[in-house]
C-alpha cells in the first residue's frame, strides 16, 4: 500500500562502466529494468555520437529480418514465438550473426529472383498456347500460302495504274497477334482505325478463363486479337500501338505445320518449367522454414542490442576514454539489485576491473514511480490520463479503486444490468491468460485491459441496484414490503379510530383510481425495508418524486464527502513536504469554508431524516428554505429544525467569513514575513525534498542555500532562511486566484455532483421505457401466439439492453465518473505535474511480429 499511496523514493546514481564491460552491464540492467538513463549528450547530434555505427548495423539487421519475415509470411509458413525472451547476443556473436543473415538474404533474393523469372516465362508460354488455340479459328489458310503472296492482279491486266498503285503491288500481308486486357479493347480498336486509316483487319475473341498477368501477378480477363495489315510501315505502327497499350504480342505462325511445331515445343517447355519451378519452390520453402525457426529469437536479440547502443549513446566518456559514465534515476529500494546487475555484467564479460555505481545528491525533481499490478494498473491509468503525479505526492489511484466504481454504480444502479456487466468482466478475468484476447481488435483489447475496472463497476452496480431495488426497471420483493394495505380498511379499526382517521371502505376503493396510504395510521407502515427502497414504491404514482428527492440528497451528501476527503488528503501532502504553514493557512480555512456551509447542509438533511417521523412529516420545515434563510437573515422568526438554530447558523457564517481572508492573505503574508528573516514553523528540510517546481514556496523557502548552523532546531523544524528573489505581488495574485477558484468551486462542484442523480434517473427511465415498449407488449399477447412472439421480443430486448443500456449508458456513466474524479476530487490536492519513470527495460520492447517494429 505504501508504494500505491505515494510514489517510491528515488535517487540519482552515477555508473562507471568499463569500455569492455559496458555492453554486458547494460544488458543485465535491461533484463531487470531498474533504472532510467539521463541523456548526458543532449548537445551532440545523433549522427555524431560514439556508437552510431553500431546503431546503423542494428538497423541493417532489422531490415534483413523484416525481409525474412515478409518472405516467410508470403510463403504461409507459421512464425514460432517463444515463451521466453532470449538475452542480448554477446559481442562475439554479433558479426557472425550479421554474416549469416546477409548470406541468407543474398541467397533468398537470388532464389526468389530465379523463381519469378521462371514463373513469368511459364505464364508467357501459357498465354502463347491460348493465343495459338484461339487464333486457329480466325483465319482459314491454304498450306501453300506464302507471305510473298500478292493480293493484286498482274500489271498487264491493269490499264490505269499510277505511282501509288505500283507501290501497292509490292505490298505484303502481315499478321500481329497477342493478348490485351479487357478494359483496353475498345480504345485499342479506335486507335488502330485512326492511325492505320483502315488498312488493318482486327479480330477479337475473349478467353474462357482469366489468366495471371506475368508483370503484376493480377488475375484478370484477357482478349486474344489478330491484326492483318498491308505494308511494313503500317506494321511498324501497329506494333508501336500494341506496345503503348501493354499488349502481350507473340509471333504468329505462317503455316499450319509451323503452328503444330510451335505448339509441341510449347507443351514440352511448359512441362519442363513446371518441374523446375516446383523444385525451386521446394528449395525456397526449405530455406524459409529453417530461417523461421530462429527468426523470432533474432528479432528480439537485435531489438535488445539496438536498445543497448541507444543507451550507450546517452553516456559520456571520461578524460581517458576508457570508462563510460552514465547518470540514472533508480528507486532506493532497487539500489542493491543495481549493484548486483553491474557485478553480473562485469563477471560475464570477464573484466578484471568491475563496474560500479556512486550515489550523488541532487536538487532536481526525480521522476515518479508507482508500482502496479494487473489489478491496480487500470485505475492508475485513469489517474495518469489526467496527469502523472508529482514526485512523492499522494496518489489518488489508491482511493479511486473504490470511489470510481462506486460513483459509476450510483449513476448506473441496476441489479440486472450490473450483473450482466459483472459476468462479462468475470469471463475476461478468468480467461486473462489467453494470448488471443490481448491481441484482438482495439475495442476488445480496451475491454480486456480494463477488465478489473469492469468487474468492480458491475459488482458495485449490483449493490446500488439492490439499494434502488431496480432489476431491469422492475422491483424485487425479497424481504416483504413494510407497508400493509389491509390496515387502511375501516373494518380493521375500532369505531373511535374510524372517526378520527381517513380510512378506506368498499365504496372508496371502487370510485377512486388513486388510493393513498397514510403511514400515521397504526399498522399501515410496519417498519423500513431491510435493504434499499421498499418494492411498493414501484406501484406508487409519486414514485418518481420520492426517488428524485432521495437521489438528489444522496448525490449532495456523497459529493461533499468526496470533496472534503480530497481536502484532507492535501494535508498529508503538506506534512510530507514539511510545509505545515499550508495546513494552518490553506487546508484548515478550506475545510472550515466547506464544512460550515455544505457540511451543515448534510447535517440538516440527516437531522430531518432522523428526527421527523410520518406523524410529524407535515410540519417538518423545508431544508431548502432553511438553507436560504441562513444567508438572508429574515426579519420574522421561522420555525427551524431545532432550537437555537439561528445562533448556530450565525456562528457558522462568522467562521466562514473569517476563513475567507485567511485563505486569501494568510499564506502571502506569512511568506513575506519569512522573507524578512522572521522565525517560522514547518519549513525545515534535510537532504533534498521535493518542492513543487516554480512555486512560490520554492522562491521563498529555497532561494538561498546558506543556512546558519547556529540556529536551534525546534519541533516544527524552524530555520532562518534568506531569499534572493521574492515577488509579493505575484504570490498574492496566485493565492487570490486559488482562493477564488476554491470558494466558487465549492458551489459549482457540489452542483456538479447532481449528475449522479440525473444519470441515475435517466438510466432508470430508459430501462422502464424499454421494458414497457417490448417486454410488456410481448407478455400481454394472447397465449396462442404469445410463445411465438415472445422469443423474438426477448432477443430484441436483450440486444437493445446490451447496446443502449449497457454500452451507451455505461460509457456515459464512465465518462461522468472520470470527470468527477479529475475535476471535483483531484483538484483539491493533486497537482499531477510530474514525469513518469520510464526504466530501461527489455520487457517494454514489442515481443510480437508487427510491421511497425520490423519496417
Amino acid at each position: 500500500m505504501g508504494s500505491l499511496f505515494r510514489s517510491e523514493p528515488m535517487c540519482l546514481a552515477q555508473l562507471f562502466l568499463q569500455s569492455g564491460t559496458a555492453y554486458e552491464c547494460l544488458s543485465a540492467l535491461g533484463e531487470k529494468g531498474l533504472v532510467q538513463f539521463r541523456d548526458l549528450n543532449q548537445n551532440v547530434s545523433s549522427f555524431q555520437r560514439k556508437f552510431v555505427g553500431e546503431v546503423k548495423r542494428c538497423e541493417e539487421l532489422e531490415r534483413i529480418l523484416a525481409y525474412l519475415v515478409q518472405e516467410i509470411n508470403r510463403a504461409d509458413i507459421p512464425l514460432p514465438e517463444g515463451e521466453t525472451s532470449p538475452p542480448a547476443p554477446p559481442l562475439k556473436q554479433v558479426l557472425e550473426m550479421q554474416e549469416q543473415l546477409q548470406k541468407l538474404e543474398v541467397e533468398l533474393r537470388e532464389v526468389t529472383k530465379n523463381k519469378e523469372k521462371l514463373r513469368k516465362n511459364l505464364l508467357e508460354l501459357i498465354e502463347y498456347t491460348h493465343m495459338l488455340r484461339v487464333t486457329k479459328t480466325f483465319v482459314k489458310r491454304n498450306v501453300e500460302f506464302e507471305p510473298t503472296y500478292e493480293e493484286f492482279p498482274p500489271l498487264e491486266r491493269e490499264s490505269l495504274l499510277d505511282y501509288n498503285s505500283m507501290q501497292r503491288l509490292g505490298a505484303k500481308l502481315g499478321f500481329v497477334s497477342g493478348l490485351i486486357q479487357q478494359g483496353k479493347v475498345e480504345a485499342f480498336e479506335k486507335m488502330l482505325w485512326r492511325v492505320c486509316k483502315g488498312y488493318t483487319i482486327v479480330t477479337y475473341a475473349e478467353l474462357d478463363e482469366p489468366l495471371e498477368d506475368p508483370e503484376t501477378g493480377e488475375v484478370i480477363k484477357w482478349y486474344v486479337f489478330l491484326i492483318s495489315f498491308w505494308g511494313e510501315q503500317i506494321g511498324h505502327k501497329v506494333k508501336k500501338i500494341c506496345d503503348c497499350y501493354h499488349c502481350h504480342v507473340y509471333p504468329y505462325p505462317n503455316t499450319a505445320e509451323e503452328r503444330r511445331e510451335i505448339q509441341e515445343g510449347l507443351n514440352t517447355r511448359i512441362q519442363d518449367l513446371y518441374t523446375v519451378l516446383h523444385k525451386t519452390e521446394d528449395y525456397l520453402r526449405q530455406v524459409l522454414c529453417k530461417a523461421a525457426e530462429s527468426v523470432y529469437s533474432r528479432v528480439i536479440q537485435v531489438k535488445k542490442m539496438k536498445a543497448i547502443y541507444h543507451m550507450l549513446n546517452m553516456c559520456s566518456f571520461d578524460v581517458t576514454n576508457k570508462c563510460l559514465i552514465a547518470e540514472v534515476w533508480c528507486p532506493e529500494a532497487d539500489l542493491h539489485n543495481l549493484r548486483r546487475a553491474l557485478e553480473d555484467g562485469s563477471r560475464e564479460s570477464g573484466a578484471t576491473i568491475p563496474s560500479f555505481m556512486n550515489r550523488i545528491p541532487t536538487k532536481e525533481t526525480p521522476p515518479t514511480l508507482i508500482r502496479t499490478n494487473k489489478f491496480t494498473e487500470g485505475f492508475q491509468n485513469i489517474v495518469d490520463a489526467y496527469g502523472v503525479g508529482s514526485y512523492r505526492e499522494v496518489n489518488p489511484a489508491l482511493f479511486t479503486i473504490i470511489t470510481f466504481p462506486f460513483l459509476f454504480a450510483v449513476m448506473f444502479g441496476d441489479f440486472g444490468h450490473g450483473f450482466v456487466m459483472f459476468l462479462f468482466a468475470l469471463l475476461l478475468v478468468l480467461n486473462e491468460n489467453k494470448i488471443k484476447l490481448n491481441q484482438s481488435q482495439e475495442i476488445m483489447r480496451m475491454f480486456f485491459n480494463g477488465r478489473y475496472i469492469l468487474l468492480l463497476m458491475g459488482l458495485f452496480s449490483v449493490y446500488t441496484g439492490l439499494i434502488y431495488n431496480d432489476c431491469f426497471s422492475k422491483s424485487v420483493n425479497l424481504f416483504g414490503s413494510g407497508w400493509n394495505v389491509s390496515a387502511m380498511y375501516s373494518s380493521s379499526h375500532s369505531l373511535g379510530e374510524q372517526k378520527e382517521m381517513v380510512l378506506w371502505n368498499d365504496s372508496v376503493v371502487r370510485h377512486n383510481k388513486v388510493l393513498q396510504l397514510d403511514p400515521s395510521i397504526p399498522g399501515v407502515f410496519q417498519g423500513p425495508y431491510p435493504l434499499g427502497i421498499d418494492p411498493i414504491w414501484n406501484l406508487a404514482t409519486n414514485r418518481l418524486t420520492f426517488l428524485n428527492s432521495f437521489k438528489m440528497k444522496m448525490s449532495v451528501i456523497l459529493g461533499i464527502i468526496h470533496m472534503t476527503f480530497g481536502v484532507v488528503l492535501g494535508i498529508f501532502n503538506h506534512l510530507h513536504f514539511r510545509k505545515k504553514f499550508n495546513i494552518y493557512l490553506v487546508s484548515i480555512p478550506e475545510l472550515l469554508f466547506m464544512l460550515c456551509i455544505f457540511g451543515y447542509l448534510i447535517f440538516m438533511i440527516i437531522y430531518k431524516w432522523l428526527v421527523f417521523s410520518a406523524e410529524t412529516s407535515r410540519v417538518a420545515p423545508s431544508i431548502l428554505i432553511e438553507f436560504i434563510n441562513m444567508f438572508l437573515f429574515p426579519a420574522s422568526e421561522t420555525k427551524g429544525l431545532y432550537t437555537g438554530q439561528e445562533h448556530v447558523q450565525r456562528l457558522l457564517l462568522v467562521i466562514t467569513a473569517l476563513s475567507v481572508p485567511v485563505l486569501f492573505l494568510g499564506k502571502p503574508l506569512f511568506l513575506w514575513w519569512l522573507h524578512n528573516g522572521r522565525s517560522c514553523f514547518g519549513v525545515s528540510r534535510s537532504g533534498y525534498t521535493l518542492i513543487r517546481k516554480d512555486s512560490e514556496e520554492e522562491v521563498s523557502l529555497l532561494g538561498s542555500q546558506d543556512i546558519e548552523e547556529g540556529n536551534r532546531q525546534m519541533d516544527d523544524g524552524c530555520r532562518e532562511m534568506t531569499c534572493e528573489e521574492f515577488n509579493f505581488g505575484e504570490i498574492l495574485m496566485t493565492q487570490a486566484i486559488h482562493s477564488i477558484e476554491y470558494c466558487l468551486g465549492c458551489i459549482s462542484n457540489t452542483a456538479s455532483y447532481l449528475r449522479l442523480w440525473a444519470l441515475s434517473l435517466a438510466h432508470a427511465q430508459l430501462s422502464d421505457v424499454l421494458w414497457a415498449m417490448l417486454m410488456r407488449v410481448g407478455l400481454r399477447v394472447d397465449t396462442t401466439y404469445g410463445v411465438l412472439l415472445l422469443l423474438p421480443v426477448i432477443a430484441l430486448f436483450a440486444v437493445l439492453t446490451i447496446f443502449i443500456l449497457l454500452i451507451m449508458e455505461g460509457l456515459s456513466a464512465f465518462l461522468h465518473a472520470i470527470r468527477l474524479h479529475w475535476v471535483e476530487f483531484q483538484n483539491k490536492f493533486y497537482v499531477g505535474a510530474g514525469t513518469k519513470f520510464v526504466p530501461f527495460s527489455f520487457s517494454l520492447l514489442a515481443s510480437k511480429f508487427s510491421n511497425d517494429d520490423l519496417a
